[in-house]
C-alpha cells in the first residue's frame, strides 16, 4: 500500500516524481497496483480497451476524513500471471512478463462517463540521445523534442509535451482538457537535462495549454506559455495552442554566395497596416497573398521583408517585443497560413525575409521572465539583463540551453516555414554591455571590456550553423556602430552575417536631402563620405520603417521646397540610391510618396495613387527595379571596389556628383549623374569610360514620373574624343533640375 504522505503529495500537487506513484506498478507478490488521480470523480475503473470489460475497480483513498481524489486498485492477476509463471518455468525473460496488460480508465463523473488512456502507463518520450544532447546544450533542433508534438504511441494518438524548467519541485500541463488544474497532469523529470515530459493521450491540434510550475520554495509561478509553443491564442489571451508541425517545405535554391552577386531589392512591410480594413481587424495570410505578393512582384522587387511575425503581446511594439519565438502571430490566422504565404512568395519569384529579435523579450508574466521562479532565460543582474531603453529583458547568452533555444529558432523559421533570410534586429544592443547605459550601470566582461563576449559567440555560431545547415538562407544585421567585419566569416574574425544595414549612408543621405538646395554645397561630403567605407562590408541601403515614424516625417515630408520640388527631390534620391553600391530596401508607402508618417494602427493612403505625382513615383520605382534587375553593372560587384569609380566627386558648388558602376570584369557600365539643385545645367561635360553610345536608361525628370521632361536629345549622347575628368572620352549632357540620370554604356 502507498503511504499517506505520497497520496497527500499527489493530491496537493506537491509530488516531485508522479510517475513513481501514478499508473501501474508491480509489487513483490506479482500483482499490479493501478493508481490514478481524478479529483471530483465518483468512481474509476480499469477496463479492457478491446471490449470494455472491467479489469478492476479503483477505490478512492481517504486520508483522515477527507476524500483525496486518489484512486487505486489491484489488477492484472489470474490468467495473465498464469502465463507469466509458465514463461518463468520455460526459462524465458521475466522482464516482459512484468508489463501490465493493456487497459484504459473509465471515469464516472457526476454528470457523464469518460473513457481515457492513462498518461502514466507510457514510457518516457525523450530518448537517451535526445536527453544527452539537451543536457550538453548541443541539440541543433531542440524544437523537434521540446514543445508540444502530436505523436502516436502504442496505437494511441495524443501529444507529447516537454519543457525545460530545472531546479523546481513540479511541472504540470494545464489546459481546457483538465480544467486548468495543474495537479492532474504532473510531468516526469529527466534529471540529466532539467526537462519535464509527458505524453497525454487524446490531446490533438487546437487544444489550449500552459505549464504550471511549482518552485522548490513551495511558491507558485504564474501559468507559463510554452517557450517552444508552435501556435498561440490571439492577444489578449495568452495560452499556447497544440499545433502539428509540417515537414520542411521547398526553398529557392540559389546559394547565399550567389545571392551576393545578384540583384536584391527589398520591399519592407508591416502586414497589419499595409492595407488596413474598415473593421479594424487584421488581414489574414490568404488575403495578403492575394494582394501583397502580386503588388510587390509587379513593382519589380526581388524580396519582401516582413516586420516580426513571431507572437507578441503588444500591437504597438510592431512585433519587436516577442514572447512566442516559435509561433507565427495569431493576428494573421493559423500557422499554416503563413507557411502557404511563404510558398506563394516563392511561386511568384520573390524571396521572403523576416525580422528576427534574439536581443530581448518583454517581462509579461506568462512569458519567459523568471520562468522557473528565478531568472532562467535572462541575466539575473539588471545591469546585464534589463534593456533600459525598452524595459525588456536580455537573454542570458552564456546558458547553453538559451543559446540552443535561439539558434534552434533561427533554423526553425528557415526549415519549417521556408523563409529565405533573417534580418536580426538591434545587433548593436547585443554586442555592447554598456549599450545605452551610463557609468556604473553595466558590468564589464571577464577581461574588463565592454564587449558582450557571450552574445558575440552566439551570433557567430548562429551564422555558422545557418550557413552549414541552410546554405541557401541569408542573414542581415541591423548594426548601427563601427563594429568591424560584421559581414566577414567568423574564421576571419567576423560575425558571419551576409549583409549589414548601412545606417551611416542612410543618415548622411537623408540629412543631405532634407536641406534646402541652396545650402547643399556646404554639405557635399554627406554624399561622398560613404564611399570611403562602402566596400568594408556587404551593405544594404535601408530606407526603413524607422525613418518614417515617431516625428521623423515621411520620406516625401523630409524633402524641401514646394510641391513639385519635393517630388523631384524624392525621385532624385531614388535614382541615386538604385545606382549606389549596395542592395536596396524601401519601406511600404515610399513607393508612392505617402505624405503621412507611418501609422501602425492604420493603413497606407492608397488613394494617393489617383494623383499623377504619386503614381509617377510608383512608376519610377518600377522602372528602377526593372533596370536594376537586368543590368549586372548595378548589382554584380556591389561589394567590390572594382564595381565603382568616381567621375566627379568634388563639384560641391553645383551640387553635382557623377560616378560609374561596372559589372564584374568591367565589360559593361552605367554612368550615374545627379543634380541636387533646381537649376537646369546644359552642356555639363563628364568623362566617360570609353567611346560609344550613352543611352538614358533612367531620367527621374521624365514626364512619365511627373517630372518636367528635361533631358538629352533622343535620350542618348555619343561620346566625344575630348579628355575630361582624366579620361580620354567625355559627353556633354543636359542635367535636369533635382534629378538623377543613368546612362547605359553601349559600346
Amino acid at each position: 500500500m502507498l503511504n499517506d504522505d505520497d497520496v497527500l503529495a499527489v493530491s496537493r500537487g506537491e509530488h516531485d516524481d508522479p510517475f513513481a506513484v501514478l499508473g501501474p506498478h508491480a509489487d513483490n507478490e506479482g500483482r499490479f497496483w493501478l493508481r490514478a488521480f481524478q479529483p471530483g470523480a465518483r468512481a474509476v475503473f480499469a477496463i479492457n480497451p478491446k471490449n470494455g470489460d472491467i479489469l478492476a475497480e479503483l477505490l478512492q483513498r481517504q486520508v483522515g476524513v477527507n476524500d483525496t481524489g486518489f484512486f487505486e486498485g489491484v489488477f492484472g492477476v489470474g490468467a495473465f500471471f498464469q502465463k507469466s509463471r509458465h514463461r518463468r518455468r520455460r526459462g524465458l525473460h521475466c522482464g516482459s512478463s512484468r508489463k501490465p496488460p493493456a487497459y484504459r480508465l473509465r471515469i464516472v463523473w457526476p454528470d457523464h462517463v469518460q473513457e481515457i488512456d492513462d498518461p502514466y502507463r507510457f514510457s518516457p518520450v525523450l530518448g537517451e540521445l535526445d536527453v544527452w544532447l539537451l543536457a550538453e546544450g548541443s541539440h541543433l533542433r531542440p524544437f523537434e523534442r521540446l514543445g508540444a508534438h502530436i505523436r502516436e504511441i502504442d496505437g494511441v494518438k495524443g501529444t507529447a509535451f516537454a519543457v525545460w524548467a530545472p531546479n523546481v519541485q513540479r511541472v504540470s500541463v494545464a489546459g481546457d482538457f483538465n480544467l486548468w488544474d495543474g495537479r492532474r497532469h504532473p510531468m516526469r523529470l529527466r534529471r540529466e537535462c532539467g526537462v519535464w515530459e509527458i505524453f497525454i493521450p487524446g490531446i490533438l491540434p487546437g487544444e489550449r495549454y500552459k505549464y504550471e510550475i511549482r518552485p522548490n520554495d513551495a511558491g507558485f509561478v504564474p501559468l507559463k506559455a510554452d517557450p517552444y509553443g508552435f501556435s498561440a491564442e490571439l492577444r489578449p489571451a495568452t495560452a499556447s495552442v497544440v499545433y502539428d508541425l509540417h515537414p520542411r517545405p521547398d526553398c529557392l535554391s540559389l546559394s547565399a554566395t550567389e545571392q551576393l552577386r545578384s540583384p536584391v531589392s527589398i520591399y519592407e512591410v508591416h502586414p497589419a497596416s499595409w492595407r488596413g480594413n474598415s473593421s479594424g481587424g487584421f488581414p489574414d495570410w490568404e488575403r495578403l497573398a492575394e494582394t501583397l505578393i502580386p503588388y510587390v512582384a509587379d513593382l519589380g522587387f526581388t524580396h519582401i521583408e516582413i516586420l516580426p511575425v513571431t507572437e507578441h503581446p503588444f500591437d504597438a511594439s510592431w512585433g519587436y517585443q516577442p514572447l512566442g519565438l516559435y509561433a507565427p502571430t495569431a493576428r494573421f490566422g493559423p500557422p499554416e497560413g503563413f507557411r502557404d504565404f511563404v510558398s506563394l512568395c516563392h511561386a511568384a519569384g520573390l524571396r521572403l525575409i523576416v525580422d528576427w529579435v534574439p536581443g530581448h523579450f518583454p517581462s509579461d508574466s506568462h512569458g519567459l521572465a523568471r520562468f522557473n521562479g528565478t531568472p532562467l532565460y535572462e541575466y539575473a543582474d539588471p545591469r546585464e539583463g534589463l534593456h533600459q531603453d525598452w524595459g525588456t529583458l536580455i537573454y542570458n547568452f552564456s546558458r547553453r540551453e538559451v543559446f540552443n533555444y535561439l539558434v534552434g529558432n533561427a533554423l526553425f523559421w528557415i526549415e519549417r516555414y521556408g523563409v529565405d533570410g533573417l534580418r536580426v534586429d538591434a545587433v548593436a544592443s547585443m554586442l555592447y554591455r554598456d549599450y545605452s547605459r551610463k557609468d556604473g550601470q553595466w558590468i564589464p566582461n571577464v577581461y574588463g571590456g565592454r564587449e558582450n563576449i557571450e552574445a558575440i559567440h552566439f551570433l557567430r555560431q548562429m551564422n555558422e550553423i545557418i550557413g552549414r545547415e541552410c546554405p541557401w538562407a541569408v542573414t542581415f544585421a541591423e548594426e548601427s556602430t563601427a563594429w568591424p567585419s560584421v559581414t566577414r566569416p567568423p574564421s576571419m574574425g567576423g560575425l558571419g552575417f551576409h549583409y549589414k544595414w548601412n545606417m551611416g549612408w542612410m543618415h548622411d543621405v537623408l540629412e543631405y536631402m532634407s536641406l534646402d538646395p541652396i545650402h547643399r554645397r556646404y554639405h557635399h561630403d554627406r554624399l561622398t563620405f560613404g564611399l570611403l567605407y562602402a566596400f568594408s562590408e556587404n551593405f544594404v541601403l535601408p530606407l526603413s520603417h524607422d525613418e518614417v515614424v515617431h516625428g521623423k516625417k515621411s520620406l516625401i515630408g523630409k524633402m524641401p521646397g514646394d510641391y513639385w520640388q519635393k517630388f523631384a527631390n524624392l525621385r532624385a534620391l531614388y535614382g541615386f540610391m538604385w545606382a549606389y553600391p549596395g542592395k536596396k530596401l524601401l519601406f511600404m508607402g515610399g513607393e508612392f510618396a505617402q505624405w503621412n508618417e507611418w501609422n501602425s494602427a492604420g493603413s497606407l493612403d492608397w488613394n494617393l495613387l489617383d494623383f499623377p505625382q504619386h503614381a509617377g513615383i510608383r512608376k519610377l520605382l518600377c522602372d528602377l527595379n526593372g533596370l536594376y534587375r537586368k543590368t549586372p553593372a548595378l548589382y554584380e560587384a556591389d561589394f567590390d571596389p572594382e564595381g565603382f569609380e568616381w567621375i566627379s566627386a568634388g563639384d560641391a558648388e553645383n551640387s553635382v556628383i557623377a560616378f560609374i558602376r561596372y559589372n564584374r570584369g568591367r565589360s559593361s557600365a552605367v554612368v550615374c549623374v545627379c543634380n541636387f539643385t533646381p537649376v537646369v545645367r546644359h552642356g555639363y561635360r563628364i568623362g566617360v569610360p570609353g567611346p560609344g553610345h550613352y543611352r538614358e536608361a533612367i531620367n527621374t525628370d521624365s514626364h512619365y514620373y511627373g517630372g518636367g521632361n528635361v533631358g538629352n536629345l533622343f535620350g542618348a549622347v555619343n561620346a566625344e574624343s575630348v579628355s575630361f575628368h582624366g579620361r580620354g572620352h567625355s559627353i556633354p549632357v543636359t542635367l535636369p533640375p533635382l534629378a538623377t540620370v543613368l546612362f547605359e554604356w553601349e559600346r
